[in-house]
């Protein structure tokens, strides 16, 4: 089963750890050279951050890409003030999941939660959000379900607004939340060095 291989590959990764910042930090290095970056809430065990980097055709590392947390703040405008900077007042899209669901949050969507529709598309295995104002629409992934090759369902999504923010929540099948509880083990496993040490254990 895909859940079954998606955790082998993680045990079979390079794993390192180190706990800063009252954060449990783990970095993956895969057998196809991507990496993984995720980091745990100390208290809660919650994931607040995941990223992925791959080597080019070159070999070389490209930037990371965020999955799950806040978006990276853009250093662009702060180097290079003549340079345009996006509104911030446009949308900002990003991934803040919970215990029990796959949960995003769009900043500055000020319109009434009439206004909003949101669809799963089967076939290309998305999700859809759009405004009947046409103001607003945007395809989104679920890369957990992906990586698990479960089917979406339209009875699992459902959506929130309010402060000019909308929140769509995905429920987690119970495939997804078996494949964390084994994955958090795995990882509370691990000894982590903390901030300050050189030697991040390997396992």
């Amino acid at each position: 089963m895909a859940v079954q291989s998606w955790l082998e590959s993680l045990k079979a990764s390079k794993k390192t750890a180190l706990i800063q910042d009252g954060k449990r930090k783990i970095h993956y290095l895969f057998l196809d050279d991507k990496e993984m970056a995720e980091e745990y809430d100390l208290k809660t065990d919650e994931l607040i951050v995941r990223k992925w980097r791959v080597k080019n055709t070159l070999g070389v590392l490209g930037q990371w890409q965020i999955e799950l947390g806040e978006p990276a703040p853009s250093t662009v405008g702060a180097l290079e003030p003549q340079l345009l900077k996006e509104n911030s007042s446009n949308p900002v899209f990003m991934r803040k999941d919970t215990k029990t669901s796959f949960q995003w949050r769009i900043r500055n969507l000020p319109y009434p939660k009439d206004v909003y529709k949101l669809s799963v598309e089967q076939t290309e295995r998305c999700c859809i959000v759009r405004t009947t104002n046409k103001k607003y629409f945007k395809t989104f992934f679920i890369p957990d379900m992906d990586r698990c090759q479960l089917s979406l369902e339209s009875s699992a999504l459902s959506f929130a607004h309010a402060n000019n923010t909308l929140i769509i929540s995905y429920q987690k099948p119970k495939e997804i939340l078996t494949l964390e509880q084994e994955v958090l083990k795995e990882v509370k496993k691990m000894k982590g060095s903390s901030d300050g040490e050189v030697d991040c254990k390997t396992q």
